[in-house]
């Protein structure tokens, strides 16, 4: 049963079911969730949110005796539930070591087959087919010269948020493997996803996660205000210095002009072509005089222009792209690039690889605890020339039975085009995680 309850009643136990009010007033992505921990109660009671519904099927009810107000107790966990009670450790059973929630996550996943990014590419192709809706709508407006509210996109960062929390590799794992859409419209999604991902690795506050998402999907909205005759598919990286200075600046005054943007969501826009070393545009800002999410953006903003090639470059593998990344020295923040490679791994999903069983293979999941060692499909023998058995392997539990040794080009071998093979093997991951 679903209830208004007055913010100051809520109590721990409760299921939230929607909080009400503006989004941009609570310090929560999810609207709905189970009320277990002082700090996110202190969280909600200091926050703007008048009021919330709460479901008293899954959690405690408010009953009211009098003029007292009785908090029901919530339902025990139970055992067949699979799911500890808040505040039980889970354990290794070979160790007795505490595991981290998102390793215990992913050996669940594995026990029951398949990868836990191999599960989610299916909800993330869905919801990138919602949000590619909205972005383009949202741009196609802009060049139209409507303001561009908060409001537009915050459906498309709750779906990109939703999925890095299921997955923190797949959703753009999925865009690597996607090259179907017009050029601005997935970078902006990939860049809003990379930055989500990137904030939680840094354990930024969830705000800064939200902003950081919604700074990455607009920040090159003033791409919309070019002459349209100028870009190629939407994609901006040819043109000449001047214009490529406009297009922040065009940015910066659309988003501006909408009256709700956040602080942080102007400055990505803005600053996200400076560099720390001052070579960057349009200020030539320096070192500390570039906050902290316009540093993330650069990093984000660079790797998915590497990896997804254009304006005469072609497009590298992801494992390269972080490679080519480490050698711009100064150019950009190593702390948040040491950052960036804990959350999309050493060898990102879509690298392809050689095995010392010298097999060929591509990296379709990430293991949170050892970033150089991600679940892989294999699909060629190098020994003998041809396809061999469909197999994925969790290199990080394979006990050293095999590992990799480098990476690999499927195109330089003859294996054909490594964005179709990169896709056809993505489906088969997703199809067996079914």
């Amino acid at each position: 049963m679903l209830k208004r309850v007055d913010t100051n009643d809520i109590q721990l136990g409760m299921f939230i079911h929607k909080l009400e009010g503006s989004w941009f007033k609570h310090p929560f992505w999810k609207s709905s969730f189970l009320l277990e921990d002082k700090r996110t109660l202190d969280s909600l009671l200091d926050s703007d949110v008048p009021s919330v519904i709460i479901d008293t099927s899954k959690g405690r009810d408010v009953l009211r005796k009098g003029p007292e107000l009785v908090v029901a107790k919530a339902p025990p966990a139970t055992a067949s539930g699979g799911r500890p009670a808040f505040g039980q450790a889970r354990r290794s059973p070979i160790t007795g070591d505490r595991l981290p929630s998102e390793t215990v996550r992913r050996a669940a996943l594995m026990q029951a087959g398949g990868s836990g990014a191999g599960r989610e590419f299916g909800e993330a192709r869905k919801a990138v087919a919602r949000a590619g809706k909205v972005i383009s709508r949202v741009f196609l407006e802009a060049r139209l010269g409507k303001v561009v509210a908060a409001s537009d996109v915050e459906p498309v960062i709750e779906d990109i948020y939703a999925s890095v929390q299921r997955n923190l590799y797949a959703f753009n794992g999925l865009l690597r493997c996607q090259q179907d859409s017009e050029y601005v419209y997935r970078h902006s999604l990939a860049v809003s996803a990379l930055m989500i991902a990137l904030a939680r690795t840094m354990r930024l506050t969830p705000l800064d996660m939200r902003e950081a998402g919604m700074a990455g999907l607009l920040m090159d909205i003033g791409v919309g205000q070019l002459p349209a005759e100028a870009l190629v598919d939407g994609d901006y990286r040819g043109l000449s210095p001047d214009m490529l200075h406009r297009h922040v600046l065009l940015g910066h005054a659309l988003l501006k002009a909408a009256g709700d943007m956040p602080d942080q969501v102007l400055r990505v826009c803005l600053r996200h072509h400076e560099r720390i070393d001052g070579s960057g545009y349009p200020q030539g800002l320096v070192g500390d005089d570039i906050d902290v999410l316009s540093r993330m953006a650069a990093v984000c903003d660079l790797y998915d222009n590497l990896v997804s090639g254009g304006a005469g470059e072609p497009a590298m593998d992801p494992a390269e792209a972080i490679r080519t990344l480490d050698a711009m020295g100064p150019t950009i923040d190593r702390e948040v690039l040491r950052y960036f490679v804990d959350t999309v791994g050493v060898y990102p999903i879509g690298a392809f690889v050689q095995l010392r069983s010298e097999r060929l293979a591509m990296v379709v999941d990430e293991d949170p605890t050892d970033n150089a060692r991600p679940t892989v499909r294999v699909f060629h023998s190098l020994r003998t020339g041809g396809p061999v058995r469909p197999d994925t392997i969790v290199l990080s539990q394979c006990y050293g039975e095999d590992e990799i040794v480098g990476s690999a080009d499927p195109a330089a071998l003859g294996l054909g085009d490594a964005a179709g093979l990169r896709e056809r093997l993505l489906r088969a991951v997703e199809q067996a995680a079914r």
